[in-house]
């Protein structure tokens, strides 16, 4: 994290400065909290991760979000972080649909962009937690913000940004004494996925591929490990090990014009930027060639106005139901 790093030495005595000030009340009086009760009896309660573990004596009231999506989890188990970072530079507290409610009229503090956040922003709010956990958080970031609350690192065995929904909302729902609230929604989910998938049993062993094109001649496939792969997987349709294998550790497979057979399958899904993208893609002579084209078997969607490809992509406990909500009926209009 590029911000964390130019402000390591301030942090320290920004902390000191604010021990020596007492931890009562927030930054801004009007400054939203928790909403949410603990399971009574919860704490303390210890949350092993990537860096060790982590001590909660008591349950969090100033809640602070880092992870790209962490925000969500923490909304879906009944409380509003004081502090959040800005993903797709959207505000995160109105922007989203799925979210729009759950935030109300609270406005939390923005600490940042992505990986780039305030370390003074952070010391202001007074946070009683930190989360990181769909993050790419460092040892001495983790040791640094450490000096100011307690810290909720990345679950251990995922790669950074890689924890699944499931184990995000799992993992931060323990540091809120929250566990059973989040298996009951983790359990709604599934039950959604499964409900779509039941009613739709002319999609199972079908082959589908997930692209985008952010300029003219480049093109990417969604490996099978990507989230947005992930989502058309759970409807019920079959994934192509060619686009893995080709990915190898990255999480899209890219290529050229030349390779627009890697496209060709039961079903296409693009998810693009805006509308100007969609007709650039179906203007191209090699995709025009295509079967899956041809027979008209290829769906776009969008990653705003609607936020379909923004629901999949931000992949969280509260924007998977969403985009259920929104793909299935599209995917049923596509000729078989």
């Amino acid at each position: 994290m590029s911000g964390i790093s130019r402000l390591v030495a301030a942090v320290a005595a920004a902390a000191l400065a604010l021990t020596a000030c007492g931890s009562g009340g927030g930054a801004d009086a009007g400054a939203p909290s928790a909403t949410g009760d603990a399971a009574s009896g919860a704490f303390p309660v210890t949350v092993e991760h990537k860096y060790g573990s982590t001590e909660i004596k008591a349950e969090p009231k100033r809640i602070v979000t880092l992870g790209l999506s962490d925000q969500e989890p923490v909304l879906a188990l009944g409380s509003k972080p004081v502090g959040v970072v800005d993903w797709f530079k959207e505000r995160p507290y109105g922007n989203w649909p799925w979210t729009k409610e759950l935030w109300g009229d609270t406005q939390p503090e923005i600490v940042g962009e992505r990986d780039d956040v305030s370390m003074e922003k952070i010391v202001a709010l007074k946070p009683d937690l930190i989360v990181a956990v769909y993050s790419g958080l460092q040892q001495e970031h983790y040791d640094t913000l450490s000096k100011i609350a307690p810290v909720v690192a990345q679950p251990k065995g995922f790669v950074d940004y890689g924890a699944p929904w499931q184990d995000q909302t799992k993992h931060i729902a323990k540091a809120l004494g929250k566990s059973e609230k989040a298996q009951e929604l983790v359990d709604g989910v599934a039950k959604r996925f499964a409900d779509a998938k039941a009613a739709h049993p002319e999609w199972q062993g079908k082959t589908a591929v997930v692209a985008d094109s952010f300029k003219p001649g480049q093109y990417s496939a969604f490996a099978p490990t990507d989230p947005k792969a992930i989502f058309v997987k759970e409807l019920g349709f079959t994934l192509k090990d060619e686009i893995g294998t080709l990915a190898g550790e990255m999480n899209v497979a890219e290529f050229s014009e030349e390779r627009m057979d890697l496209l060709e399958a039961d079903r296409v899904i693009w998810l693009t930027s805006d509308l100007a993208a969609q007709e650039r893609v179906k203007g191209v002579e090699a995709y025009q060639r295509l079967k899956v084209t041809s027979e008209k078997r290829d769906l776009f969607l969008t990653y705003m106005d609607p936020p379909i490809g923004a629901s999949m992509s931000f992949n969280t406990v509260l924007s998977v139901p969403y985009g259920i909500d929104q793909v299935v009926p599209l995917l049923e209009k596509v000729q078989n």
